[in-house]
This record gives C-alpha cells, structure tokens and sequence, in this order.
C-alpha cells in the first residue's frame, strides 16, 4: 500500500510562495514511497531511503495545508539520506505493523522488540540481541539518547513511535558506542498523525492504562503530544511459578511532546521531551527461611512474603535539532540531555540481613548532555560523503547506606547489633566521536560504502580507538540483494553503572565475609571484529525471504550482573570473547493476510574475568581463568512468528503472534558457571480488533488481548549462574480489554 503525502483541503500562500508550491507538490510526487505493510519485515539497506511511513487516511477537513506537509515530508526524507544504514541488517515495524501487534501501543517497547529475529528476553524487561548483553542504543529521529540508568520496563511509549527500525550487523561509521543493535525511532509528528485519542485499556493482575495523544499543525508549527498511566500487580517478572506475585504492584507515568518550526522550505528547529517516573514494589517469595546463620536484635527468623523492597526509577529527557538543506549539502546539529535516577529501598532492613546479610538503601543519579552533528554532501552522482561528531558529558553521583553485622577473622557474628556503613562518590565523564565515510556506487547495482570512527572516552579509565568499517551491496535485481560487511568497535563500559563499594569499609562484617575476593578492576572498553554476510530475496510478490550470518571477536568483552539485593546492573570485563550465529527471516502478505516468521541460531563464550573481581568467588575466577564458558544470557535458539488477518467487511483484525527460545543458561549444583540451559519456552499471544462507525467524530476502536493465550509456565531465569540473583518466570495468561475513540 503506497503512502501519498497527505493533503489538505486549503493552500496557505501566505507561507510559501506559489511557484515555491508547486516544485515542492512535483518534488514530493516523485518522491519514492516505502510500502507500510502489516507485518514487521526484514529490509535490504542496500539502496534505503528510511523515510517514516504513514497510512492513507485523508486529513480531516479544514485540516493540514499542503505546503506545510510538503514542507514536513522533505526534509523527513533529507533526514532519512543523512544516516542511511547502508549494508546493515534492518529490521521494520511500520506503524501498520504496531498497531496490528496484540496489545497494539499499549504494548512496551521490549514486547515489540521480541518480534525482530534473534531478540531474546531475559528478566527485568530486558533484551539481548544477538546474545549480546545490553549494548543497545535508542535513537530519536537520528539523535542518539544518552544511556540512562533504567533496569525495568522501558522508559519510552511505543505509541509514540510511527516506525521503529532495529538495525544490527555490519553498521556503518555513524553508529557507534553502543553497537549490537540500533533502535530507531521515527516519531509521531502533527503532520504524520493529525487529531488524536483517548484510550482506555486494562484488565488482569488490576491492569489499568489511560492514555490520550493529540497532534495537528498551527500555521508552520508542527506539534505532537502523548502521554499515559500504568498500573498493575506484575511491574517486575514474578520469582515463583504462580498466577499472582507477592509484593509486585507498580505506578508508571509516562509523557511525549514533539513539536516543530518550519523556518523555510529548507530548514527547521524541532523540540522533543520525554518524562517517565517509575515505581515498583520487587516481588517476593513466600516459604523461604534465612539460611546464613544469622541474628538480628535477637531475631533470626523472618517471613521471606514481609521483605517490602522497593525501586524507583525516573528518566526525562530534552532534544533541540537545526536541521538544514542546502543544494546538495544536508545537516542536522541537535543538543541534548537527559536525567535519570535510581532509588532501591530494603523495606524491613531486618528481613534483608538476615536472608542477604546486608540491608543496603541505594541512590544513583546521572546527567549527561551534549551535541551531536550528521551531514552528507552529494560530491558526484557516484559519491556520497557523509561525516557527524558525537560530544557527551556526563556526571554520576552516588551514595549507598548499608546495615551490616559484625564478624570475626572466621567469618563468626560477633554481635546482634547492625552496624551502618555509609558509601558516596561522583565522577565526571567524557565521550568524544567523530566519524567520516564515503558512499561510492561503482555500478548502479554495486555500493561501497567505506569509512571510520573515532571514539575517545575520559571517565574511570581513558581510551581511544579508530575504528574501519566497510560495506559492500549488491542488487543485481530488484528481488534480489547480497551484502557482506566488517566493522570494528569500540563499546565503552556503562559509566552510569561503575560504582564499586568502598571495599575496606565492609572488612570484618557480613558485608565482606573473610576470604571473599578484594580485587575489583575498573571495567574497560570492549573492542571488537565484527563480520556479516547476508542476503534478501523477493520470491514472489509479496513473499519475501533473508539470511544474515555474524561472527564477532571481542577483547575485554563486557558483560553486567546483578549482585546483590538492589536491582542494578553491575558491568564486569571477560578477556575474550566469541559470538557467532544466523538468522533467517520470512515474510508473506496476500489479499487480508500476513504472516512473519524469524529463526535465529547464535552461541557466545567468554573467557578470563578482568575486571569487578570482588563479585565472583574464588573457584569461579580460577576455573573461568582457563576455560571459556557461556554467558549467563547466551540463548541457542530464538524464533518469533505472526499471522494477521483483516476480515470484511467490517475490517476486523485478528492477530495472532508467537515467540519461543531454547532457555538462558543457568549453574547445576557442582557444574560449571552457566553450564546448563534452561527448559526451551513458547508464548503465543493473541488480539482481535474491531473498529466501530459510530457517526461521532471519527469513530472508536475495540480490542481484546490475551498474554500468554495457553498460560505456558517457564522460567527466564533460575536465580542461578554468573550475576543471577533471583529467579524470574514468564507472563501468567492475561486477559486486556480496551476502548479507544480517536478525533
């Protein structure tokens, strides 16, 4: 289905010139369009113009003018030109494809993510793609989002989204710092989505979701807005096997503002706000008994169901971009910062040292802002040179308070009375990026796109690297693409997670048993060789088929665990690292129907930990030291798949979509560290959507979803292997219900 330009019923001559107006109609009707359809498809990047992608829903009368559409339309398509992911592997969701997913916007990024072949999900909402750990960057409209300190859920709405990309593989020299995989959002604009919404949405474990969105254009400004309220008794995966978690119940607000100036035909000043405040209770266990052997004020049992640990997490971000076309010259410059925080609280400290043998009340801040800037310049019809910087500063404060018990030389409780250790420090930290590549068609069918990035860091350790990365694709027809590519990275560690413990203060407490490990190494920079071999094929209309294969050879292959009761993520460093694997994509669209299928095999071991020693135990460090091991997150074998079926003639929608994955890796008792899977899992979704004329405005939608449709139990994780420290099961069967009248 084609996406036009959408159009309104007026022209505004006061803004644009007549003549002005018709180049712009003519310019934007030879303008290539990207078909949106109803599924998320793998897309060749050999000759891409990631161009958002709209419907063909007409504007409402007395809408949007032309030449502001006009206006709007071409320079999205310039921005587009200015970051191509020439030779990537790029994975799509249109926003047809988003909304036709059970739970539609109401769905979390990392739900819609698992959709992309070769995701695996793990607890706390996280992702690992390509069975790498983290190491994901989220970038809107180009402008790449400082990494914030967020451990559950997602801190962005999906139904601010009008296409989401996952880019992975090979990447050309823009992308850089965080490189397994890109989340590229194109948002809403007022142009895009002109009205707006209120939904009403929930149903089990006391889900409720209220959400409006509102978005139109006045004179040349283009303006968007959302927001939402979630609520629910499962904010974090629950640690036991049952259809109801204790102590889980979480609160989060989320907000979006997007809104545009259009100073002339070639240019404008876009601003973008996000704000999320998360609050969760972390689900417990009941049944359980203290097991150190240890007493507090004369207590030494406790009720595991009473230990009332709480988080809270806030992240809020701002983004102010110039964006400018001239001739054959087009740039983006964009400021940007972003704010978050971490709060954990042990509840009943009383309950914590007796299971933990430490109560510890945590904050983490961290601000970074900067400036980024990407342009190209169309030296010739056969090359395209494209260069941009990246500058980030940032700041991480932090404190901890920790109520510990008095041991002796022998690892023996001395006495029943707590003592309290206090922690704090802050650090500054700098990046600086710069990256230069060129684009050079050497035949019509045949690109090369070659370059490289410079990465410089100053933050607990400073390093630098130049890293080449090359492209090769060819399209010898239109059905038809291969590309093969080679990338070095560069992958500084999380400096808002580097906040080793004081360990001298914790000598002769539980805090530090005797004989624990002291050595605790600043965690490095990974680097990397990164290979890719893949191709795409157009069987038949509408039937479309991709493999993608990958090698990756890491030094000081970064990895994160959570250790201990507050739920932050720790990065640590193995010397070595190997990652390899394949992925096969499938998708088919006929008359009302669609259907998607992704496989993906990938295997990483790890060898020799460098860095945060003081986390792990003696044997394991010894035994890692000669032998490589897998990673806590390595997952063999990963699929999702989806049918989708729209029904006339009153436009029905089912959908139907399924992910599975062999089990993450887990430690038996007396084997290796993550020596063993666990149980392979499936979970199939299922939604059915009905919109409803009702003659008023434009009409309601309702839809029905089921999570989890044959209430499969499995485990993501087992509370066992390197830097697990609970057990974590998948979704219990739920039932959703909402009520959407859009305007």
């Amino acid at each position: 289905m084609a996406n036009p330009v959408r159009a309104g019923t007026h022209c505004v001559s006061t803004i644009l010139p007549s003549v002005l107006t018709a180049l712009l109609t003519a310019s934007a009707a030879r303008a290539q369009e990207t078909p949106a359809p109803a599924v998320a498809t793998p897309t060749s990047a050999a000759t891409e113009t990631s161009a958002p992608t709209t419907g063909e829903t007409p504007p409402p009368e007395g809408g949007l003018s032309l030449d502001v559409n006009v206006v709007a339309r071409q320079l999205d398509i310039a921005r587009s030109e200015i970051q191509p992911s020439l030779g990537a592997t790029v994975y799509d969701f249109s926003r047809q494809a988003i909304e036709t997913q059970p739970q539609g916007d109401n769905q979390p990024f990392n739900r819609l993510l698992l959709q992309a072949p070769g995701v695996a999900q793990d607890s706390f909402g996280q992702l690992h793609v390509r069975n790498d750990h983290a190491n994901l960057q989220f970038r809107i409209n180009g402008v790449q989002l400082p990494e914030g300190i967020n451990v559950f859920g997602q801190a962005l709405q999906t139904r601010l989204a009008d296409s989401v990309a996952l880019i992975t593989g090979s990447l050309p020299a823009q992308y850089g710092l965080r490189t397994t995989g890109v989340i590229d959002i194109q948002t809403k604009t007022g142009t895009l989505a002109p009205g707006g919404s209120v939904t009403m949405y929930g149903g089990s474990q006391s889900t409720l979701q209220p959400s409006a969105e509102w978005g139109g254009t006045v004179g040349q400004i283009d303006y968007y807005a959302t927001g939402e309220y979630l609520q629910n008794q499962e904010g974090i995966e629950n640690p036991a096997p049952t259809s109801n978690a204790i102590h889980d119940f979480s609160q989060q607000p989320k907000g979006f503002a997007y809104v545009s100036g259009i100073i002339d035909p070639t240019s404008r000043f876009t601003a973008i706000l996000g704000a999320s405040r998360s609050q969760y209770q972390i689900p417990q266990v009941a049944g359980q008994t203290p097991s150190l052997g240890l007493t507090v004020n004369g207590i030494s049992d406790f009720p595991s169901a009473l230990i009332n640990e709480t988080q809270t997490q806030i992240n809020n971000f701002q983004i102010l971009a110039y964006q400018k076309r001239v001739e054959d010259i087009d740039f983006q410059i964009a400021g940007f910062s972003r704010y978050s925080s971490l709060y954990f609280s042990p509840g009943n400290p009383t309950g914590d040292l007796l299971f933990n043998g430490i109560a510890q009340t945590a904050s983490r801040q961290n601000w970074a802002s900067g400036v980024q800037g990407d342009g190209s310049w169309r030296a010739s019809p056969e090359h395209t040179l494209r260069s941009g910087f990246y500058i980030q500063r940032e700041r991480s404060p932090l404190s901890t308070t920790s109520n510990v018990l008095p041991v002796d030389e022998n690892g023996v409780q001395t006495s029943d009375q707590p003592l309290t250790v206090f922690d704090s420090g802050s650090k500054t930290g700098w990046i600086y990026s710069y990256y230069l590549q060129d684009e050079w068609k050497i035949v019509p069918s045949l690109t090369l796109n070659f370059g490289a990035r410079y990465d410089q860091f100053a933050e607990f350790l400073s390093e630098r690297q130049l890293s080449p990365r090359v492209n090769l694709v060819w399209q010898p027809t239109e059905q038809t693409t291969f590309k093969v590519g080679y990338s070095r990275y560069f992958q500084p560690p999380p400096f808002e997670l580097i906040a080793a413990p004081t360990l001298s203060l914790f000598t002769n407490t539980t805090g530090l048993p005797p004989g624990s490990v002291t050595l605790d190494s600043t965690p490095k920079a990974e680097r990397s060789h990164y290979f890719d071999v893949g191709a795409t094929q157009v069987i038949l209309p509408g039937l479309k088929a991709g493999i993608d294969t990958y090698y990756k050879l890491a030094s000081d292959l970064i990895d994160e665990g959570q250790f201990g009761a507050p739920v932050f993520f720790t990065p640590f460093n193995y010397q070595k690292g190997w990652v390899k694997g394949v992925e096969l994509t499938l998708s088919y669209e006929i008359d009302n129907w669609s259907f998607y299928g992704n496989f993906a095999a990938s295997q990483e071991l790890a060898k020799n930990i460098i860095s945060g020693q003081f986390n792990f135990s003696a044997d394991d460090l010894a035994l890692i030291a000669n032998h490589a091991i897998h990673t806590d997150h390595d997952q063999t074998y990963t699929s999702s798949a989806g049918i989708k079926y729209t029904l006339p003639p009153y436009n029905t929608r089912f959908a139907v979509d399924l992910t599975a994955g062999s089990g993450l890796r887990t430690t038996l008792p007396g084997g290796p560290p993550n020596g063993a899977a666990l149980p392979g899992y499936q979970q199939v979704n299922f939604s059915i959507v009905q919109p409803i004329d009702t003659g008023f405005l434009k009409g309601m939608e309702l839809r029905f979803d089921v999570i989890n449709l044959f209430d499969e139990i499995y485990q993501i994780r087992s509370g066992t292997g390197l830097g697990v420290f609970a057990p974590q099961f998948g979704p219990r069967r739920t039932f959703l219900t909402g009520l959407t009248q859009r305007f």
